[in-house]
């Protein structure tokens, strides 16, 4: 149930109100900036042993200025390792990251709290006003209901941890999030409005996720390698999106004629 902490390297560790549990906090960015996403990866901590502890119930929310801005979280369980919420932060200020345990190895307890503080910076502030690599995933948040939702999750791991590792997947992203970000803004609002544009959104986002989850398996070492299964994702989605509609439009049109 216990792994070793000592490898980590958080941002600030801090005690819960009875000192049951250290807790471990460590942001990414280093120096989040407003507008992109900063995640909060959470390590619960032994005291006596200094190491992990698995099997831990809580919530978590962030606020600004005493308001919710995230949260708080429905009732989240860490089984192995460490746990990554991410949060979209839109405005520069001091926030606060609100842990509160609830139980311990299955069992609960009377709730204990931990506080942290989180300075996000404006982009222009940052050093370099650069945008952080890879924003929110914003179409599909607003379609799964939540960031913390596992297409999110998974849309975010393979961003973050495949195609960002490699320079043309760097490239990729650059380009794409200049043509993401030109529209989803409003798809993301009207999906909240509109429930039938948001079932149909999910539909049609089905089929994407199943077909780039095969990066979660694939071992790419190797910039060639990123390409072939970047091009081989990208053609197997123009097949499924447009060639195989426009073949079955064409021989409904040429069954009709008859």
């Amino acid at each position: 149930m216990l792994i070793p902490a000592f490898a980590q390297e958080y941002n600030q560790v801090l005690p819960s109100e009875k000192e049951t549990l250290n807790v471990g906090l460590k942001i990414i960015p280093e120096n989040p900036v407003a507008g992109g996403v900063t995640k909060f990866q959470i390590d619960f901590i032994n005291p006596k042993t200094e190491k992990i502890q698995e099997h831990i119930d809580y919530t978590f929310t962030l606020q600004r200025d005493g308001e919710n801005v995230f949260g708080p979280t429905d009732l989240l369980h860490t089984s192995e390792g460490s746990v990554t919420i991410p949060v979209e932060t839109t405005d520069a200020g001091t926030y606060f990251g609100l842990i509160e345990i609830k139980g311990i190895l299955f069992q609960p307890i009377p709730p204990e709290s931990v506080s942290f503080s989180i300075p996000i910076v404006d982009a222009q502030q940052s050093g370099n006003g650069a945008k952080v690599d890879g924003g929110g995933c914003l179409i599909a948040t607003a379609t799964f209901g939540s960031e913390l939702s596992p297409q999110v999750q998974q849309l975010r791991e393979l961003r973050d941890n495949v195609v960002l590792n490699t320079e043309s997947g760097k490239s990729f992203m650059t380009g794409f999030n200049e043509f993401y970000y030109s529209f989803s803004p409003a798809i993301a609002d009207y999906e909240r409005e509109n429930s039938f544009f948001k079932d149909a959104v999910k539909i049609t986002l089905t089929p994407l996720l199943i077909s780039i989850s095969v990066l979660s398996y694939a071992d790419i070492d190797s910039e060639e390698e990123m390409l072939g299964y970047g091009i081989s994702i990208i053609l197997l989605n123009i097949g499924m999106y447009f060639a195989i509609p426009a073949v079955t439009i064409t021989k409904l049109f040429k069954f009709r004629r008859r």
